[in-house]
């Protein structure tokens, strides 16, 4: 039997991009449909319940790249510092943008996000 405990570990510790090769494995591969964010929602939904008092971090969650998609892909790729490819993976999968920043940063890139066309949400 596998080690679950590094199993978990290894999940917990993937990259954004790594969440969404594993993503794209999983549905390609094995026709399993994780849910949207993939490994990386998993690891967010763990903290969610610790820092239900008062949140100081933010997590930038794209939920639709709505019409213009181009505008969004360019947006991330401004925000995030992702090549183009990656960039357009992640607008069409969908999932977080930026992880744990402060609430100014988090509604600005929301802002900037919703003014190309994307439906944002703050986790």
């Amino acid at each position: 039997m596998a080690d679950l405990k590094k199993l978990a570990e290894e999940i917990v510790g993937l990259t954004l991009l790594e969440a969404q090769e594993l993503k794209t494995i999983l549905k390609d591969e094995y026709g399993i449909e994780p849910a949207a964010g993939g490994a990386v929602m998993v690891a967010g939904a763990a903290d969610a319940g610790a820092a239900a008092e008062e949140k100081s971090e933010f997590d930038v969650v794209l939920k639709d790249a709505g019409a213009s998609k181009i505008n969004v892909i360019k947006e991330v790729r401004g925000i995030t510092g992702l090549g183009l490819k990656e960039a357009k993976d992640l607008v069409e999968a969908g999932g977080k943008i930026k992880e744990g920043v402060d609430k100014a940063e988090a509604e600005d890139v929301k802002a900037k996000l919703e003014a190309a066309g994307a439906t944002v949400e703050l986790a």
